[in-house]
């Protein structure tokens, strides 16, 4: 049974050039909430998809500032977590939840 705090956790996964390289050491890259902790994450990650996670790093993107119509605006700040899986492990984010 799955949390449904579990959902509020991962907003979604982040499919860039870097993060499609890291799929090459078993790891995947997820945009998650600002609030969330890394044992939150694991949590998430491994009741969610089914997985053995073993590591969890986490940083925050700050928010660049922006020019809009000579208006000055600010994107947000986004954290994202690196989950390391365990070995024989997968997870396809390209199917989706």
């Amino acid at each position: 049974m799955t949390d449904l705090r579990h959902y509020d956790v991962i907003v979604s996964p982040s499919i860039t050039e870097k993060s499609t390289m890291a799929s090459e050491y078993n790891q995947v890259v997820f945009n998650v909430a600002r609030k969330a902790t890394k044992t939150e994450i694991k949590a998430a990650i491994e009741a969610l998809f089914g997985v053995k996670v073993t590591g969890v790093n986490t940083l925050v993107r700050k928010g660049k500032v922006k020019r809009f119509r000579g208006t000055v605006g600010r994107t947000s700040d986004v954290k994202k977590a690196i989950v390391t899986l365990a070995d024989g492990q997968s997870i396809d984010v390209s199917t989706g939840l």
